[in-house]
């Protein structure tokens, strides 16, 4: 309210100052051309002037914001092909999402000539001719796509990279991911897809090398990142002898498996079922001894069930110190029955027969399984202790026979005299 007082204060005053000067002194203006001339007060000039520019802006500001008839049928004629296109595409998702893949295909494709988005027209409308195994049909439109949204590069190409996985295509989907993973580098769904791809491969050297960016970008949680990667080497490990050449010599072989091994992951390096299966490749290779310090070097720097019981199957190079180191592992593991169960085995290799069956009893007594049974009962069977083996067996037949239902049995029958 103070601005617009202010406002008409300094109008008032204006005018007031103008018309001072007008009546003061009207002043003359002629203007003169060719044998016209105009005469006028400098006043009149300057209001004529003032008046022509207001008029003149309103008329131009008149036609700037008017539509001409075409223009307003081009506007119609847009918004009504933005219309069909939207009905079509609700139309063709349903389709899609209702498996009618033909329907669909037609529906999508026609709404995505008239949107001024076609991109996911196009798309949706690959996967509906893909559906219906019409691969030229679904190679177009992914092409359309592309034509249609070229900044949508990486888009389509998932789209693409799935159509070909989906259809079996392994190398031209590995080539697109390939691509793509130059494009867009921190993808994780392009990731994934690779990772589908080399397993199909059995390309297991790529895929190891893939894992890290799978860690790093948390494409995949830890659990399944560390079963996968536990394939990956346990594949790497038997890929590194069995692909080499017939005539390739043992000691060429071992070289190559010691080398597979050594570019293994530390962590895999302690995985108990990866050591069991390098191992038993040492023992195919005839290189048992190895296979021996390599356990032994293992289980002292990480203590794993699994290899103890494996380092009593090894048929080291000097039995007598392969049983020294595994005692000396007693003094932190007394109780530990696959332990005592290595000890009896290392103490047969050795004819310590009591010694191998004081462990054995040791360990059945800790965990009754089959395994330690089977060992004390044939050992007691050597040493002619029949009586003995055969009452060991009845008292653990449920170790044995484990699963059985609960079915009636006949009365025992006692010997007669």
């Amino acid at each position: 309210m103070k601005k617009l007082v202010l406002l008409l204060l300094i109008i008032l005053a204006g005018g007031a100052f103008v018309g001072e000067m007008m009546i003061k002194d009207s002043g003359y203006v002629l203007i003169a051309y060719n044998q016209t001339t105009i005469e006028t007060s400098l006043w009149v000039l300057l209001i004529v002037l003032a008046v022509g520019f207001v008029i003149g802006h309103w008329l131009l500001n008149l036609v700037t914001h008017t539509q001409l008839p075409t223009t307003k049928l081009k506007a119609w004629k847009d918004n009504r092909n933005q219309l069909i296109s939207r009905r079509k595409t609700l139309k063709g998702l349903t389709s899609l999402s209702e498996g009618n893949w033909a329907q669909a295909q037609k529906q999508l494709a026609q709404a995505a000539e008239r949107s001024d988005l076609p991109l996911v027209n196009y798309l949706a409308a690959a996967k509906a001719a893909h559906e219906q195994n019409n691969e030229a049909a679904a190679d177009e439109l992914l092409q359309k796509a592309r034509n249609t949204t070229p900044e949508a590069e990486v888009t389509v190409a998932i789209s693409q990279a799935e159509i070909q996985l989906s259809r079996g295509q392994l190398e031209p989907c590995l080539a697109t991911l390939l691509r793509l993973r130059t494009l867009a580098p921190k993808n994780t769904y392009v990731m994934k897809l690779l990772k589908d791809v080399y397993l199909r491969l059995n390309d297991w050297k790529a895929l190891s090398q893939l894992i890290p960016a799978l860690r790093k970008h948390q494409a995949l949680k830890t659990e399944e990142l560390y079963e996968l990667s536990a394939e990956c080497c346990t594949h790497i490990l038997e890929d590194s002898v069995s692909k080499l050449p017939v005539e390739t010599s043992e000691e060429d072989r071992l070289k190559a498996l010691s080398d597979a091994w050594s570019d293994l992951p530390t962590e895999q390096t302690k995985n108990g079922e990866i050591v069991q299966h390098y191992t038993e490749l040492l023992v195919s290779l005839g290189a048992e001894d190895r296979a021996e310090q390599n356990l032994r070097s293992l289980i002292k720097k990480n203590w794993d069930e699994k290899l103890v019981t494996l380092y009593g199957r090894i048929n080291g190079e000097n039995a007598k110190k392969q049983l020294d180191s595994a005692r000396s592992w007693q003094k932190a593991h007394a109780e530990s029955p696959e332990l005592l169960l290595t000890l009896g085995r290392l103490s047969l290799r050795n004819e310590y027969w009591g010694q191998a069956v004081k462990y054995f009893e040791q360990s059945l007594e800790l965990d009754a399984k089959p395994e330690t049974l089977g060992e004390l009962t044939r050992l007691l069977r050597h040493l002619g202790e029949d009586e003995k083996a055969q009452g060991l067996l009845q008292e653990n037949l449920s170790i044995v026979a484990s699963g059985l239902p609960e079915l009636p049995m006949p009365v025992e029958q006692k010997a007669s005299a």
